[in-house]
């Protein structure tokens, strides 16, 4: 049987423990309710969950509660089914609701699992950040409902153009994040170009008489290996800045 201990404030170990009998399995699920209760992480209730579930499993039962077997079953499913909830709901918090994009926390997540993967396998990781071309404008002519509209359209047509291992992000406003595994920089330029592409041409829009496409500017960097987030992403930001200043509609590369 396993058990949790906590040997610091933030930190919970698991030790082996040994089996109990149904008298103490109550007042240990009654004593994990209480850590559940006065936690608000979703990991941390995930890890409890796991331990009560092994402890269910494990339950010695006497004769009192044998015949009531079903109810350890029922508990037993009400576990499982609250701990799928919950990893859903962690899913849910790395997601932007709006555009259906990851959010920095989820961009996090994903950017430490790639970089991970291109450091131990020697590979490239392209970071592009974009960033919609006079999206201000636009809200302020159309409305912020329109221009929610145009940042849906945006992560719709890249979730349809890029590869099914790129990742876009939402990393705030109209700045969006894209990850690009084991690429090299003219492939990286080439998938954002078509993007870039596509998003004209799915997104013609009325002003003021006039037919007006959506474009966005872009810096496109390559990780080195072992750089951290936030120095690629910089290096990424200021190529999007060269981008903006000369002209907007642009794809620039970063330097290293």
């Amino acid at each position: 049987m396993l058990r949790l201990v906590k040997s610091s404030p933030d930190v919970i170990k698991i030790e082996q423990e040994p089996m109990i009998d149904s008298g103490n399995y109550y007042k240990q699920v009654e004593r994990y309710a209480e850590q559940i209760r006065k936690t608000s992480s979703a990991d941390e209730i995930i890890r409890i969950l796991d331990i009560v579930l092994s402890m269910t499993k494990g339950l010695k039962l006497s004769d009192e509660i044998f015949t009531a077997q079903e109810q350890v079953k029922c508990a037993e499913q009400k576990i499982k089914s609250l701990k799928n909830e919950l990893e859903q709901l962690r899913e849910l918090v790395q997601i932007d609701q709006m555009t259906g994009a990851f959010n920095r926390r989820g961009l996090d997540d994903i950017f430490k699992r790639e970089a991970a993967r291109a450091d131990r396998n020697a590979q490239s990781l392209g970071v592009v950040l974009i960033d919609l071309d006079n999206f201000k404008q636009i809200n302020d002519t159309l409305g912020h409902s329109y221009g929610d509209n145009i940042l849906i359209n945006l992560v719709t047509i890249a979730k349809k153009t890029l590869r099914p291992s790129d990742t876009v992000a939402r990393f705030g406003g109209e700045e969006f994040v894209i990850l690009l595994p084991d690429v090299e920089l003219e492939d990286a330029l080439t998938i954002v170009h078509r993007l870039q592409n596509n998003l004209i041409k799915n997104s013609l829009l009325q002003i003021d008489e006039r037919s007006i496409s959506i474009t966005f500017s872009a810096g496109v960097a390559l990780r080195s290996f072992g750089e951290h987030q936030h120095s690629v992403i910089n290096r990424a930001d200021r190529a999007l800045y060269q981008a903006k200043r000369t002209g907007k509609n642009r794809i620039i590369p970063a330097l290293i």
